[in-house]
């Protein structure tokens, strides 16, 4: 679970993050992400829609899965992002974990969000 500091709170801050964020798309989750510099430490949030999970269960499953990766992930991101993980394929419900951390990882390398982080760097 992501701490306080680190979710979103309130949907007008999501909103500005859908209009103004920048967007890299993958096959089955797309990344939009935006600099606020008045943060000091990264904010994220998943969003599942209907449309690709009926089941509620199924749905905050998959959150809670990304939720688990990007906490791996956050001591090495850049402090003044906010970035909202969309999830377009119900597929990452069942995927292996080291897939899910991988489609993670590679989005946010291609995002630019990451501190120094050395080319070769392996996920655990």
């Amino acid at each position: 679970m992501l701490s306080y500091k680190n979710r979103f709170h309130g949907y007008n801050s999501l909103r500005y993050v859908y209009k103004n964020g920048d967007v890299i798309r993958g096959k089955s989750l797309t990344v939009k992400y935006s600099k606020n510099p008045r943060r000091k430490t990264p904010r994220v949030s998943v969003v599942v829609s209907k449309k690709v999970l009926k089941s509620a269960v199924g749905r905050n499953r998959i959150r809670r899965r990304i939720y688990e990766q990007v906490r791996l992930l956050l001591p090495d991101i850049l402090p003044q992002y906010d970035i909202v993980c969309i999830v377009s394929s119900n597929e990452l419900k069942v995927a292996a974990s080291h897939e899910l951390a991988e489609l993670i990882h590679s989005s946010f390398k291609e995002a630019g969000i990451y501190k120094n982080l050395p080319e070769n760097a392996t996920l655990q």
